[in-house]
């Protein structure tokens, strides 16, 4: 399964929408939050399934949940924007939140920064941000899951 992980777009999907029409379509969407309309913008102009949580940025949407805990092809995934995780500091909360959840993937959003870092069986990943982001070069970035008996993580450099 090919899933397609979207953060911080922050009113802007137009280019993370024209590079991921540019490839071949993912099975689903999922939208890390700030802002959560863009997750449903993108899922429903690419006819996709998505899986969207808020962020710091959404404080006012109720119709969406901070964190999700899903389970795909008996992969545990934890999804979350990652602003209640202390992730500007680093990832060790969010590391024992996968491990106290038993989960094989843990994505966050929140840093603006791409980063796929394993330890000790858990993956986790930031796609970075797909309009504002915070590394030196200011590249957009979301990333690409593909699971099937194995977790493979990409990040992908957005289309301008």
């Amino acid at each position: 399964m090919k899933i397609a992980v979207v953060s911080d777009t922050h009113g802007n999907n137009k280019y993370v929408l024209e590079t991921l029409l540019d490839m071949e379509k993912p099975d689903m969407l999922f939208h890390l939050g700030d802002y959560v309309d863009d997750g449903e913008k993108i899922s429903k102009s690419l006819g996709i399934e998505s899986i969207i949580v808020k962020g710091n940025g959404d404080y006012f949407n109720t119709k969406y949940k901070e964190d999700e805990i899903i389970e795909i092809k008996n992969k545990k995934i934890f999804l979350t924007h990652g602003h209640k995780y202390n992730v500007e500091n680093g990832v060790i909360k969010l590391y024992y939140k996968g491990l106290e959840l038993g989960a094989d993937l843990v994505l966050f959003g929140h840093t603006h920064i791409p980063m796929i870092e394993k330890e000790e069986g858990i993956t986790i990943m930031n796609p970075g941000s797909a309009f504002l982001p915070r590394t030196t070069e200011r590249i957009r970035t979301f990333g690409i899951l593909d699971i099937d008996e194995e977790i493979k993580t990409k990040i992908i450099k957005i289309n301008l």
